[in-house]
């Protein structure tokens, strides 16, 4: 039986795309049933003092969420992770800030309607936006970002892993994360990051 994983992410975030991609490689080796979920950087830090330099970059980031939330609404559950990895393929790998660029391409990739594009602009669906990031924040608590991620309910930040870690070094570390967050008296390990988000 596939183990239950739900993640919770900002299209926007190179940390978040780069433990998805080791999600990914996970996978299929571990047999996981993985529910992707939209949160939003812009949300988590709008009443937070952060640096102008981080939030003049909050409507763009924004955008993207919001467009991944109205596609769930429309098409459902099974057009979020081909519209993420479409949208992070552009924005990560491909160093795109061009959001209409970004979001057209992705669409089309996907398959989707192009008037979509209408929605990163909209506020139509913002109470489930809010509603699907504040499930995720709920689980873990204020002070964390994007990613989350819950096995089988144990839910945990992270991990900021740079690169992502491929073949028998991926399972490995899925293994000992599970394994340290299924202990519910587990809160936190850290060190200083040492180098920047390393895409494929």
């Amino acid at each position: 039986m596939a183990t239950s994983v739900d993640f919770w992410f900002d299209p926007s975030c190179p940390w978040a795309w780069m433990t998805s991609r080791w999600v990914d490689e996970v996978s299929g080796a571990r047999e996981l049933g993985v529910t992707w979920h939209i949160m939003s950087l812009a949300i988590l830090n709008e009443d937070k003092d952060v640096p102008q330099s981080y939030r003049k970059n909050f409507p763009r980031y924004l955008r993207y969420a919001r467009l991944v939330t109205a596609v769930e609404q429309l098409e459902g559950q099974a057009k979020v992770k081909p519209l993420y990895d479409a949208l992070g393929t552009r924005i990560h790998p491909g160093g795109s800030k061009d959001a209409d660029e970004v979001i057209a391409g992705a669409l089309a990739e996907v398959g989707l309607p192009a008037e979509y594009a209408a929605y990163a602009d909209s506020d139509a669906y913002d109470t489930e936006l809010r509603a699907s990031h504040n499930d995720g924040i709920e689980r873990v608590g204020q002070e964390v970002g994007t990613p989350i991620i819950a096995v089988n309910g144990a839910a945990f930040f992270g991990p900021v892993i740079s690169p992502t870690p491929r073949g028998e070094q991926a399972l490995t570390l899925w293994d000992g994360i599970v394994a340290a967050a299924s202990y519910d008296g587990f809160f936190e390990l850290k060190r200083t990051r040492t180098r920047a988000p390393q895409f494929d």
